[in-house]
């Protein structure tokens, strides 16, 4: 199950790409949820392109990228909670911020793991549609990777209550929600033993060195 799920954040992060070239405080920030999804795909993978000699010498600079280019496209905090689930009334507010930035580093370094697996892939969008009033989205793309089966990716956007812009908070791939896998993952570890510890054990899981996921014989469970 576990590298299954790597394999969906691989595959997503390839879709998605990572976002635009901008500092923390120069994020670009978008009203239309389909120029934002475009804007990563056509962007991104300029970045890593970019930066390939600094990878080659330190894999770790992935972690930095995805800091920069993908964490504030990214709702951390929405999709934290849902991880939280129904237990959230029963967390204390210091202990649910602390697991938001916990989940966040956690994240991070899943995505870096899964950007060693970038090839040049190309991405196809669906057409935009008109949004409307609608404050949830799900916009199809499909990953076409010469010599393999193309790969399904829903990425599900969300624009918080007066806000105008949009943020990714789940993506989907062949139909295993990543968001949902880990509420799998991590909800009975919060009922069961708190959600201090398991902040603490993503906390340890996110400073482990950055990795390619394992596959086929090799991978382990």
């Amino acid at each position: 199950m576990k590298n299954l799920l790597v394999k969906i954040a691989a595959t997503a992060l390839i879709s998605l790409g990572l976002i635009a070239q901008a500092s923390a405080a120069e994020v670009k920030t978008y009203n239309d949820p389909y120029k934002m999804i475009e804007a990563v795909a056509d962007q991104a993978f300029r970045r890593i392109a970019n930066d390939q000699p600094v990878i080659e010498k330190d894999v770790e600079h992935l972690r930095v990228i995805v800091n920069e280019e993908l964490v504030p496209y990214i709702d951390s905090r929405y999709a934290a909670f849902r991880v939280i689930g129904n237990y959230i009334k029963q967390t204390k507010e210091e202990d649910r911020d602390a697991f938001v930035v916990a989940f966040k580093d956690y994240m991070v370094a899943t995505y870096a793991g899964a950007l060693t697996q970038y090839k040049n892939q190309k991405v196809i969008f669906e057409p935009a549609r008109a949004v409307g009033n609608q404050n949830i989205i799900t916009i199809k793309t499909r990953v076409i990777d010469p010599g393999k089966p193309d790969i399904n990716i829903e990425f599900k956007l969300r624009r918080a209550k007066d806000s105008e812009n949009w943020q990714v908070f789940d993506m989907v791939a062949e139909g295993i929600s990543l968001l949902d896998s880990k509420r799998a993952e991590l909800g009975n570890m919060i009922r069961q033993q708190g959600l201090a510890s398991v902040t603490a054990l993503l906390v340890e899981k996110s400073k482990a060195p950055i990795t390619a996921p394992m596959q086929g014989n090799n991978a382990k469970n």
